[in-house]
């Protein structure tokens, strides 16, 4: 299921630009900044600066566990 993978990348404030939080289902080899960032907020010249400081981590969850997970809870 698609939605049960995602690449989050957590990016700092980087000079006049505030920090944000990307999310995109993407391939774990395209797990990075430049695949995940979109609109890029920063000018061509500062991309690499910018996605150096990005902290990217590749996810998976089972949503079929949650759902039964959450059966039994409220049973």
């Amino acid at each position: 299921n698609s939605e049960d993978v995602r690449c989050k990348c957590i990016c700092p404030p980087y000079k006049d630009h505030s920090g944000n939080i990307y999310n995109k289902n993407v391939s774990q080899k395209d797990c990075d900044c430049l695949h995940v960032v979109e609109p890029m907020p920063v000018p061509g010249p500062d991309v690499e600066a910018y996605c150096l400081r990005c902290e990217c981590k590749y996810e998976e969850r089972s949503s079929v566990t949650i759902k039964v997970s959450n059966v039994i809870l409220l049973a």
